[in-house]
């Protein structure tokens, strides 16, 4: 469903309670005490047909015999009672529901599916939401709701706690309350029936009184909703994650490589890493995390330099950079040279810097300073050990006073107890981090560092392939369909070749024989050495049985190599269907490096992209990483960046390094074929060969199956991110003959967009931003053109090239039309601005018609607005299309204005 009426289940002004007990220790007799004894102000109504009172107050024997509707029911009943029990609350004009009771499809069963479906058809047409079922509740402290069976209720804080598991809850709650850790919300999800994850990171993203949202995740659905509201609460408050069950084996044989290196939780992977979440993998890392990231320090790049008074503990630290995927700094000369001015001779002349353990105070703050003015660190650790000859408070103040601790972000890590409390209480003091051990510390360090890669990625909007590069996937598609005719699974590997070829990624020439004769007439036309391998639709790995010779020089050893291979192949493999052999021309590419890339589809997420060293061993080398499509080229090389193996793709002594940029665009035209091509399920390039000159792929497995008209149709609908629309880029003429073209907008409209904002009058700012300011700053910039278009539209409008001479419209971004909607998808908001100077050409109102039409077309059934009084154009722009305009009781500044698309584009 939506965001409706979620503020009833966490605001409710007054709660009945069904199926309350007096039976100890029952579920119901702990609710009743939780929901009595939390402090909610308002009441609560216990209903149950046998017992007089429940906790001191009177029951009510029926929900119709309740003196009000109440905002929220709380039901703990048999499974069979509550579809009826929902029908007559939503009869009532109860809005939300919190069923505890389990029995409604867990594991699949048919009669709890059924039961689950009856309660939902029964809450529709009320507009009634419900939490659950199969869950443990809901607490909300700074409201006195505790309308669950925990036994230790939350302190008040500003952390939100989300769980699948009610067990997990309870767990962290126990575990929290000691720690003097409080909470705003604490949410047990249950099965999910309704109210899902998405809808409770739209809710808390919006709630002032949660700083960060924490989530236990085992599975989500609604992926693309998923996807959208996490980008959405993660660009304005910290989502840190914990995924339940990573090694669960896959339920589905996967037969290609890369079925067998994605598994579902690297998919989940990719997706938390694409939505600018972080995640971690204990409670206790949750926390520290959670505490991290709420000190507001922000990390430049992942590049450390440990400061130490113990060389034992610095290498410890360096270990643990190294194990997480960090890099140790490396100091430059000018700061190696400030050291050895400042240290005594035996320091350690390098990174961890380790500044013996007599360090005193000010050894401490010199070494600080030259760190912080060192150009190649992103953040300095400083480490303290104690000793009987130096004190570590007097350290610890030496860092507090430090002028420079401030240039760059600074953890610390005191270690001891006795001797160093007072040392860490005054870091506490000072807002500087503070860790028992130098590896919590760099723990610490890297949630700083992924967090900052996934709010990268978070704004990353691919934009479309230029005409220039846009594949002519119609010669793919009929690569496929023929296959599918056939009721084949997997393309020959001339057939996945030929795919490829139509996205524009470079193969090796093949060529297929049905006889060793032809394959040795292959060999006079081709250039050798060659390669000859067993062709056949039912191996889809050629070396297992032998399939794949090499560096054959002539036809006679071609005709010799294909006539062994077909009758070996046909031993091993007798109900294998075998074709032929096919002839290529062996690659000569000394030095290039083996790669594996491929596509997986995950049942939920859609398709993935899969990078990674390659050849015949890669389910043993086991380096690959994964990212959900579309992508840019930023994100293609972050993903390449995930690999062990990509360190030598960057060069390695003698050897130069890769193309790079070839290999990210490879990983983009990946990505178009797998959103464009919804038939392939699987795919392997293996190996993919890079060097210094390109890329070239020598082998091809695709895995192919039937799909329904819709989704052949609209294969991006599968995607969790959705791509850039490109159906929405048009052209048209003003009413002066000024031709303009109009699409979405791209990340890389950032600078048009400031500059629109630029020639904006001071009284045009005002009137469309309510601000002054004479510049959009580059954040703001970058909000407003990374955008997700699942959520978000905004058409921008361009002179087109070729318009006439005499054109007052110049160069660059004309005007923008802009909706954001609602988590519901049914209201969204608008906005639009028109470059002052072109303001009274017509421009406003064909950007909004345009607008209105794509809300129509959407579904929206409001876009809604508020306009300064007095903005006359505006006003009279929306009476001209046929706005509702009123005046809001709160705001007699502005006019609020409303339409129905559907109206507007019928007038």
């Amino acid at each position: 469903m939506s965001l409706r009426n979620l503020d009833r289940l966490f605001k409710p002004r007054s709660i009945a309670m069904i199926g309350a007990s007096k039976r100890a220790n029952s579920v119901g007799s702990v609710i009743a005490r939780n929901l009595f004894h939390a402090g909610f102000d308002g009441p609560i109504l216990p209903v149950h047909p046998e017992h007089k009172a429940i906790e001191g107050v009177l029951t009510y024997n029926a929900i119709a015999e309740l003196p009000v509707a109440p905002d929220l029911a709380v039901i703990a009943t048999p499974p069979d009672s509550v579809p009826g029990l929902i029908g007559e609350l939503g009869q009532r004009g109860t809005k939300a529901a919190v069923v505890i009771s389990a029995g409604f499809g867990e594991g699949g069963h048919a009669e709890g599916m059924a039961r689950r479906q009856a309660m939902l058809d029964a809450a529709r047409p009320h507009n009634l939401r419900i939490l659950g079922p199969n869950c443990l509740g809901v607490m909300v402290p700074s409201s006195g709701l505790d309308a669950s069976f925990a036994r230790v209720p939350p302190l008040r804080g500003r952390l939100a706690f989300v769980a699948q598991s009610g067990a997990i809850v309870t767990t962290l709650l126990d575990w929290a309350k000691p720690r003097g850790i409080g909470f705003s919300h604490v949410v047990s999800m249950g099965d999910m029936a309704d109210v899902d994850f998405g809808d409770m990171l739209d809710y808390l993203a919006m709630d002032s009184a949660t700083r960060a949202i924490l989530l236990y995740i085992e599975a989500v659905k609604e992926t693309r909703k998923f996807m959208s509201a996490a980008r959405a609460a993660a660009r304005i408050k910290p989502v840190i994650v914990i995924k339940g069950g990573r090694h669960e084996a896959s339920a589905k044989a996967a037969t290609s490589h890369t079925g067998a290196l994605a598994g579902a939780d690297r998919v989940y992977e990719a997706a938390f890493a694409r939505a600018g979440i972080l995640r971690v993998r204990s409670l206790e890392e949750l926390a520290a995390a959670t505490e991290t990231l709420a000190s507001g320090l922000k990390v430049g790049g992942d590049r450390l330099a440990i400061l130490t008074n113990g060389g034992g503990l610095g290498v410890l630290a360096a270990d643990a950079v190294i194990d997480e995927g960090g890099r140790l700094a490396e100091l430059a000369p000018e700061t190696i040279e400030a050291l050895n001015k400042a240290l005594p001779p035996t320091w350690s002349h390098g990174n961890p810097i380790d500044i013996i353990g007599d360090a005193n105070g000010p050894r401490y703050a010199a070494a600080l300073e030259a760190l912080m003015a060192d150009p190649g660190t992103d953040a300095v650790l400083a480490i303290n050990c104690p000793t009987a000859v130096a004190s570590p408070l007097e350290a610890a103040e030496a860092i507090v006073e430090s002028p420079s601790r401030k240039k760059r972000p600074l953890l610390t890590a005191w270690l001891g107890e006795e001797s160093t409390a007072e040392a860490r209480s005054l870091f506490s003091q000072n807002r500087i981090p503070s860790y028992e051990s130098p590896e919590e510390a760099v723990n610490a360090f890297m949630h700083l560092v992924r967090y900052r890669r996934h709010q990268d990625m978070l704004m990353e909007t691919p934009p479309s392939l230029p005409e220039s590069q846009a594949p002519a996937n119609q010669a793919a598609r009929t690569v496929i369909a023929a296959a599918l005719r056939d009721d084949r699974t997997w393309l020959t590997e001339p057939e996945a070749k030929a795919v490829l070829e139509a996205y524009g990624i470079p193969v090796v020439p093949t060529r297929a024989a049905a006889t060793p004769e032809e394959a040795a007439k292959l060999a006079t036309v081709l250039r050798g050495p060659f390669a000859v391998k067993i062709l056949s639709p039912d191996i889809t790995h050629k070396s297992d049985v032998g399939g794949v010779a090499l560096n054959l020089d002539g036809p006679s050893d071609v005709r010799r190599a294909a006539d062994m291979m077909m009758k070996r192949v046909a031993q091993i493999e007798p109900e294998a269907r075998i074709e032929g052999v096919m002839v290529e021309e062996m690659a000569r590419k000394s030095g290039a490096v083996e790669l594996i890339l491929g596509i997986v589809d995950d049942l939920q997420f859609g398709p993935g992209i899969l990078f990674g060293q390659g050849g015949t061993a890669v389910e043993l080398h086991r380096d690959t990483a994964l990212a959900l499509p579309p992508l840019t080229m930023n994100l293609a090389k972050q993903l390449m960046a995930e690999t062990r193996i990509y360190q030598l793709l960057c060069g390695y002594r003698n050897q130069p390094p890769a193309d790079l940029d070839a290999l990210a665009g490879t990983l983009i035209k990946l990505a178009q074929l797998a959103t464009d091509l919804a038939e392939v399920r699987e795919l392997d390039i293996n190996p993919l060969l890079a060097d210094a000159s390109g890329v070239l792929a020598l082998d091809a497995r695709i895995k192919v199956a039937k799909v329904e008209p819709s989704v052949s149709a609209k294969p991006d609908e599968r995607l969790a991110i959705r791509p850039y629309p490109k159906e929405l880029e048009e052209s048209f003429s003003l009413l002066g003959g000024e031709e303009i073209s109009l699409r979405p907008i791209r990340p890389e409209d950032a600078p048009l967009l400031k500059a629109l904002f630029a020639r904006l009058a001071p009284e045009d700012r005002r009137l469309r931003f309510f601000t002054t300011a004479s510049e959009l700053s580059e954040t703001m910039a970058r909000w407003l053109t990374q955008i997700d278009y699942n959520r978000e539209m905004a058409l921008a409008a361009f002179a087109t090239n070729g318009s006439r001479q005499d054109s007052e419209l110049g160069e660059g971004m004309l005007g923008i039309a802009r909706i954001i909607a609602d988590a519901d998808n049914r209201r969204a908001e608008f906005a639009v601005t028109v470059r002052s100077d072109l303001q009274r050409h017509g421009l406003g109102k064909a950007l909004m018609l345009r607008l209105l039409g794509y809300a129509r077309d959407r579904g929206l059934t409001e876009v809604w607005g508020h306009v300064l009084k007095e903005n006359r154009g505006m006003i009279a722009l929306a009476k001209d299309l046929g706005f509702t305009i009123s005046s809001p009781p709160e705001d007699n500044r502005v006019f609020h204005i409303r339409i129905e698309p559907a109206k507007a584009a019928a007038a």
